[in-house]
């Protein structure tokens, strides 16, 4: 299954929080998992944000960002489809970031999978429905 991951599950991966166990099982060999390349930066922003509240040790926060550079994420570079998710943007009122997760899943021909409800629940009821998929419904899909 082709998924693009957004950071909301990627940080999954490295949090004891509700979903983990949902969001390490996508890490199966059969999934091909595929995300812009800026995925790391907003992983980063994350795990200083658990630094800074005292979630995690600045080592703790190394080891993380060294970890998730081993998963096997494919990336692509944003510019390459930043033209259809400002669109998508205009089209859903959200942002440019969100949007080029979900344009990357459409031009890929696959889903997005997030664990950020508030966007789920924006997308998931119009024309880019199909390219986006909850965390929990991974498997169901």
């Amino acid at each position: 299954m082709i998924l693009v991951v957004d950071a909301s599950v990627a940080a999954k991966w490295f949090a004891d929080e509700q979903l983990a166990g949902e969001a390490l099982s996508i890490l199966a060999p059969f999934n091909q998992l595929h995300a812009p390349d800026f995925l790391f930066l907003e992983i980063d922003s994350i795990i200083s944000k658990w630094i800074r509240r005292g979630i995690i040790t600045e080592a703790e926060g190394n080891d993380t960002r060294a970890a998730i550079r081993q998963v096997p994420i494919i990336t692509y570079h944003f510019e390459s489809y930043q033209d259809s998710a400002y669109y998508i943007a205009v089209k859903t009122h959200r942002s440019v970031y969100d949007c080029l997760y979900i344009a990357l899943a459409a031009f890929l021909g696959g889903q997005m999978v997030t664990a950020d409800r508030r966007l789920y629940n924006g997308l998931s009821g119009g024309p880019f429905g199909r390219n986006i998929v909850w965390l929990e419904d991974v498997g169901n899909v």
